[in-house]
């Protein structure tokens, strides 16, 4: 009994030390800050272990918040705002920060959960004061990383009293809502239309002055070289009579004659031609005397006779009233 009663005790005594000696270490790693407090109160000159290792304390008596060094982020979900020139905006925003004091840190949220969301609820505040002093196109074009700049400041005075820095805020996206955004894109889409129609329709213009003048010097063209064409064709003809008039007058006899041959070729086509004349007809006048003279007693008849004028073709239906020359 005895050797059962001092085997239990030895146990008891080993576990006892086991519980003691792991309740005196603990462990801060290389990312990791170590809050030690005791009895809930900040230990002077150790409260604060950065030294990543194992590290020592009063079991039982002191407790350590081990948290985070590493620069965390927090996203906030898209929200509405109210622009200056009375645009409304969506604006996705993220902010990164670290904890500076970690005393402070911990008496005033002590998680990063708690802190989060309150640092949510800044950048929305800061978010609406900041971009509702700023115009549209400041938000979206100009004037952003300003913006951002003011908006990390503003946030930073308040994240002062949680015992964190804000590092950096950015605007990820900042658009025009939905509703908006297709009215914005139907009226650019109507200006653009209106913009298109009004070039076609100086175009139009344009091609109908421009077809309008051709059309013009067309006409002006065609008038003028029918003009140089009709003075040519006059001066033409009228040095055609002047030469006919100066060879009329050298020789009157043979002009007859010739005007006669150009009488008989006309009048007597390659067909049959049937005519009828006088027998004493001046157009058969050099028929019968080659100078074209006739005798004192035939000239001048005016009988009339069907006779069959010489043929100089094919038999042909053709009939011809031929009147003199």
């Amino acid at each position: 009994m005895k050797t059962n009663f001092g085997t239990l005790i030895a146990v008891a005594l080993v576990v006892i030390l086991a519980v003691v000696g792991s309740a005196s270490f603990y462990t801060v790693g290389q990312n990791q800050q170590a809050l030690v407090l005791r009895l809930g109160e900040a230990i002077q000159g150790r409260a604060l272990v950065t030294t990543p290792g194992l590290h020592v304390k009063v079991p039982f008596i002191e407790t350590v918040t081990l948290l985070d060094r590493r620069i965390l982020d927090l996203e906030t979900p898209k929200q509405e705002v109210l622009a200056s020139d009375n645009n409304r905006i969506e604006v996705d925003a993220f902010l990164r920060y670290r904890i500076v004091d970690a005393l402070r840190f911990y008496q005033t949220v002590n998680s990063i959960q708690r802190a989060n969301n309150q640092l949510g609820s800044v950048l929305s505040s800061a978010l609406r004061r900041v971009l509702g002093e700023a115009t549209m196109v400041q938000i979206i074009r100009e004037g952003r990383s300003t913006l951002m700049v003011s908006i990390r400041d503003l946030v930073n005075t308040e994240a002062a009293r949680l015992g964190v820095e804000v590092i950096d805020v950015r605007i990820r996206r900042a658009d025009l809502p939905k509703q908006i955004s297709d009215r914005v894109f139907d009226r650019m889409r109507t200006e653009r239309a209106r913009e298109a129609a009004e070039f076609r329709a100086q175009g139009a213009e344009t091609a109908q002055r421009i077809r309008a003048k051709s059309d013009r010097d067309v006409v002006v063209l065609r008038a003028t070289a029918q003009r140089e064409a009709d003075q040519t064709r006059g001066e033409g003809d009228s040095e055609r009579n002047r030469i006919f008039a100066e060879a009329y007058n050298k020789d009157p006899n043979f002009f007859a004659f010739y005007r006669s041959m150009q009488a008989y070729e006309t009048g007597l086509k390659s067909a049959d031609t049937r005519m009828i004349l006088s027998p004493t007809s001046e157009f058969f006048r050099f028929f019968g005397q080659p100078s074209g003279i006739r005798p004192q007693g035939q000239q001048g008849g005016t009988g009339g006779s069907v006779t069959d004028a010489p043929r100089t073709g094919p038999q042909a239906a053709a009939k011809t009233t031929a009147k003199e020359d």
